[in-house]
């Protein structure tokens, strides 16, 4: 089974993911580095999507510039929020774990062995 992590190597979390991954057997990972490789806006909404989430819910809120976009909940906000992400990819929360079984944003990192 193929698995791609949206990883952070500076982020616990990823790096917890990460590891649940690579002690997986069976499994082969795509480490992406999101901050240097970011995603299109079309790759992270299908993400989104497949995951059963909203860009609003995959907006990492700690950062400054999500704070106008924290309230987000019509249309337009939520392809405002995509259109962020894109250009700032600090926004994005992660880990993403993406395999052929679906889509999960990983916090708490147990929550990617669902798609394993």
């Amino acid at each position: 089974m193929k698995a791609t992590i949206w990883h952070n190597p500076r982020c616990s979390k990823s790096r917890e993911a990460l590891a649940i991954l690579n002690a997986t057997p069976g499994v082969e990972v795509e480490v992406v580095e999101y901050l240097k490789h970011p995603p299109t806006r079309e790759k992270l909404a299908a993400l989104y999507a497949r995951a059963g989430m909203t860009p609003r819910e995959g907006l990492r809120t700690a950062e400054d510039g999500a704070r106008a976009l924290k309230g987000a909940s019509d249309d337009a906000i939520l392809d405002a929020i995509l259109d962020a992400m894109v250009a700032d990819p600090i926004l994005i929360e992660r880990p993403l774990v993406e395999t052929d079984k679906g889509v999960r944003l990983g916090r708490p990192p147990e929550t990617i062995r669902e798609i394993l």
